[in-house]
């Protein structure tokens, strides 16, 4: 067997199947290009789900790495650590709010806001307690943990998962009229994604944010934006929000905020919302360790300078009109997103998603698929325009064939 068949038998006979990669096996990477165990390079046109907005092994995140981790990695959060402080103020800054509470990933993230609501909910709204009711948005993907997968539409990630966590209202995204008629006294917030990732890229209706921000500040409900995936420059603003002039209640970061270097998560809020906890109530070992914080604070600072979302911005016009033309061709039925980022769905008769990203990766492009015949692009934001035309023209000839 080939070095990639080897490691591909052992991954299958050691690790669970809860995932069905693409058979590379990468053993390098830099910038938007990755290379595998066989010296084949590949250009990366996913960027981990939007976990490496700023590329594999970015100078900036890996020398701010090298230089924490000579000092301290981990101090619990039973002690202070001289990077925690600066992390919190910089990213409340960035987000235009006031507290920061860190966690890990970005389905502990989310967690952490549905605690934040309810218990907001129960101190501050006055909702009789047990009844804290949380709107979200049928195909939505906020992570996999018990609790959210209990309000996820998708079979796949909630089959066989039961019991199910109660509190939660599921309403078509996009649909006003619905999220209007689905709110009630005991409602405490509206956990929604700027842009649906999982579902395939999806972008709501120009008016829908505007309009939930509205209904949820005459209920007086908390509006939560998972920005885990559409924030941090992947549209071509800091927040997939800022696209319709809205700032929610609650930001919930991750992904991105590690730099693809280590897990960083955090939910951003009011002191008003988040001032609500207090010791012991809630926590993490991890969540704000001083290795996260140094690598966060670089990201932050990179985010600051506001190049990679006007990077985003144009690479993403760029992108979009050239997907566009492919629409009505016989091969992509349409085309949606923001940024750099897209979802793209391909004639079913021409193959489904996993089979054109199966035939990308012959051809040295990585993509991958979601939901029958749609592809994800989105790529690192720091790839550059002939890297990426390079990437467009090998799907133009996949669709060819």
């Amino acid at each position: 067997m080939s070095t990639t068949e080897t490691a591909i038998a052992s991954t299958e006979a050691h690790s669970a199947h809860n995932y069905h990669p693409l058979p590379v096996v990468v053993a390098t990477a830099d910038g938007a290009w990755m290379t595998d165990v066989e010296g084949r390079r590949y250009l990366d046109m996913l960027a981990g789900y939007s976990a490496l907005n700023f590329g594999h092994g970015n100078r900036r995140l890996i020398d701010a790495a090298k230089a924490q981790l000579e000092r301290v990695t981990l101090t619990s959060r039973a002690f202070h650590h001289d990077r925690f402080a600066d992390f919190c103020a910089r990213l409340a800054e960035l987000c235009g709010m006031e507290m920061v509470l860190p966690m890990n990933t970005g389905a502990e993230a989310v967690e952490t806001a549905v605690k934040t609501a309810r218990k907001w909910g129960y101190q501050v709204k006055g909702v009789p307690d047990g009844m804290a009711k949380i709107i979200v948005a049928a195909d939505n993907f906020h992570g996999r943990t018990t609790t959210i997968v209990s309000f996820s539409t998708d079979h796949e990630a909630r089959a066989d998962f039961g019991p199910y966590t109660p509190g939660f209202e599921i309403v078509p995204y996009g649909d006003l009229t619905a999220l209007r008629e689905a709110m009630t006294e005991n409602t405490v917030a509206v956990l929604l994604e700027p842009i649906q990732g999982e579902a395939g890229v999806l972008v709501p209706p120009a008016g829908y944010l505007p309009g939930v921000r509205e209904l949820t500040r005459e209920r007086n409900v908390l509006f939560i934006a998972d920005e885990i995936q559409s924030g941090l420059g992947r549209t071509g603003r800091t927040f997939a929000c800022e696209h319709e002039g809205v700032v929610p209640d609650m930001y919930v970061l991750g992904k991105a905020l590690g730099g693809g270097v280590v897990p960083v998560s955090a939910v951003v809020s009011s002191a008003a919302v988040l001032g609500v906890f207090r010791p012991g109530e809630h926590g993490s070992t991890f969540g704000g360790n001083p290795l996260a914080c140094a690598v966060a604070l670089e990201v932050i600072a990179m985010l600051r300078t506001g190049e990679y979302q006007q990077r985003a911005a144009e690479l993403g016009e760029h992108l979009h009109q050239e997907l566009g033309l492919l629409v009505g061709g016989g091969a992509v039925e349409a085309v949606r997103g923001r940024g750099l980022w897209a979802g793209v769905d391909i004639d079913p008769g021409r193959g489904t998603g996993r089979e054109i990203s199966e035939r990308l990766m012959d051809r040295r492009v990585l993509v991958k698929d979601t939901h029958g015949s749609t592809i994800r692009i989105a790529p690192p934001l720091v790839i550059s325009k002939e890297d990426l035309d390079w990437g467009l023209e090998q799907l133009r000839e996949v669709l060819r064939g």
